[in-house]
């Protein structure tokens, strides 16, 4: 593998190839005419739900990782019991977009402020990273502000100790005062779910580091595949020995894939896409179900290549997009309308399906983003409307059945009649599905829709679009 030295023309080449992916810009009124759907109005009612949800988070919880939309109270994440503004980080490039400067300038201000990263508390070392490394990344690639990436170089720098292990794979868990870590046995996705931030930070910095040991760690899960090509479910950072035997594309494995991709789109890494190459063809080989003309992708065992479940994760929703952007067209554009079937059926994803037994296996619904980031990905690649109808079918649940008197909230059961709600708001829902709606649905001029990239949380890292009187 060749030693990854980042310049300003990697980041370049990253764009060059995601263009020719997504084509030329195109008006989004232009991509369907005569469907006789107000897409305009659509971003307008995006925008409108954004600012009732903030409105609300900014007058019961400033400053707090999460709200409770139902009882108007609010929780902390990743720390057990303190706050780093996880929600207000994880909305501020979301704000950007939409021309909502105001309040991106107050969430701006509140990080300059008050965030502070020197907690003596335990957290997850591969969601810190991906809300709050990428939020901070994102919120300064919108507004060119230098404190926001100095706060995301300040925790990439208290998370990095993670890495120091046997393998380079990072240990789950750190303690963000000590450096203290924890939990060897681990995932793909915990272990290399990193490059496109800390490349991006090791570009801005001129730091290797963090682009260094990121791909290592990428690399390490990579080389450890089986024989048929494919990764487990849990591998010990510490020996290297796999934990598990279960190979699938939802939680545990998903942005491993993702990211092996998006270090080629973002930073032009030819080593990433020729694992991302290695890693698809064995899914698309031993994983690939078609039943009753819709595909799915078992979870097998990684070495024999045996179906072990038929159960569907709604996280591995995203994955169709993927397939897309990596060049699997049809098997990409399956998927998703499998997903897009079932979301037709319940109205909002169950968390679990059974495409064998065709029910759902688990009822709730976390306020996920996954079909609509999948959607979004998929009309970026071909401007079809089809996927800007998932994407709108997708909102319109939203607004009818995850409203709460506070904001938006996970459910309790997707299946019930009604319909029952939870409590809870995720980061993730400020970052990633309101920006998807929005951007498929607006055309804005802020955004390139031609060169772009979108980290697994929605964090855009590429593709904002100075304008003037924008908040600086």
């Amino acid at each position: 593998m060749e030693r990854v030295k980042l310049q300003r023309r990697t980041l370049l080449r990253g764009a060059a190839a995601l263009g020719a992916i997504g084509g030329l810009p195109q008006s989004l009124r232009a991509a369907d005419p005569g469907s006789g759907i107000d897409w305009s109005a659509l971003a307008t009612d995006v925008r409108d739900q954004m600012e009732f949800a903030w409105d609300n988070y900014r007058r019961l919880a400033w400053g707090k990782d999460e709200i409770r939309p139902v009882s108007g109270t609010f929780s902390s994440f990743p720390l057990k019991d303190r706050h780093l503004g996880l929600s207000l980080i994880e909305a501020l490039d979301t704000l950007w977009v939409m021309g909502l400067d105001e309040a991106f300038a107050a969430g701006v201000d509140w990080v300059k402020g008050n965030l502070d990263f020197a907690v003596d508390g335990e957290v997850s070392v591969f969601e810190t990273s991906i809300r709050l490394v990428g939020g901070l990344l994102s919120a300064h690639h919108a507004s060119g502000d230098p404190a926001l990436l100095a706060k995301a170089r300040d925790l990439a720098d208290r998370l990095l100790p993670a890495f120091d292990t046997p393998t380079g794979m990072p240990r789950r868990f750190i303690n963000l005062a000590t450096g203290e870590t924890r939990q060897s046995v681990t995932s793909p996705a915990d272990i290399a779910t990193y490059l496109p931030e800390w490349g991006t930070l090791s570009l801005l910095t001129g730091d290797e580091r963090y682009v260094e040991a990121t791909k290592r760690a990428a690399v390490a899960v990579f080389e450890r595949r089986s024989k048929l090509g494919l990764v487990a479910t849990q591998i010990d950072v510490d020996t290297g020995e796999w934990h598990s035997r279960r190979a699938t594309v939802g939680s545990y494995c998903d942005s491993f894939f993702e990211y092996l991709w998006d270090s080629w789109q973002l930073l032009g890494d030819a080593d990433c896409k020729a694992m991302y190459n290695v890693c698809t063809s064995a899914i698309l080989k031993h994983q690939q179900v078609w039943r009753d003309g819709a595909l799915w992708f078992a979870d097998v065992d990684f070495e024999t290549g045996e179906i072990v479940s038929t159960e569907q994760d709604e996280l591995a929703s995203f994955y169709g997009g993927l397939l897309g952007q990596g060049g699997a067209m049809k098997e990409g554009a399956a998927y998703t309308e499998s997903w897009a079937a079932l979301q037709a059926r319940y109205g909002i994803l169950p968390e679990g399906y059974d495409y064998l037994a065709g029910e759902a296996t688990q009822m709730t619904n976390s306020l996920r983003p996954e079909l609509a980031d999948s959607a979004f990905t998929l009309w970026l690649i071909d401007r079809d409307p089809r996927w800007r109808s998932i994407g709108r079918d997708h909102f319109l649940a939203m607004k009818q059945f995850n409203r709460a008197p506070f904001g938006f909230t996970d459910m309790a059961d997707v299946t019930s009649n009604p319909k029952r709600q939870a409590d809870h708001c995720p980061g993730y829902w400020w970052s990633e599905q309101m920006k998807y709606y929005y951007l498929l649905f607006s055309d804005t001029p802020r955004f390139d829709y031609a060169r772009n990239y979108l980290t697994t949380e929605g964090n855009v890292l590429q593709g904002f679009l100075p304008q003037s009187g924008a908040t600086s």
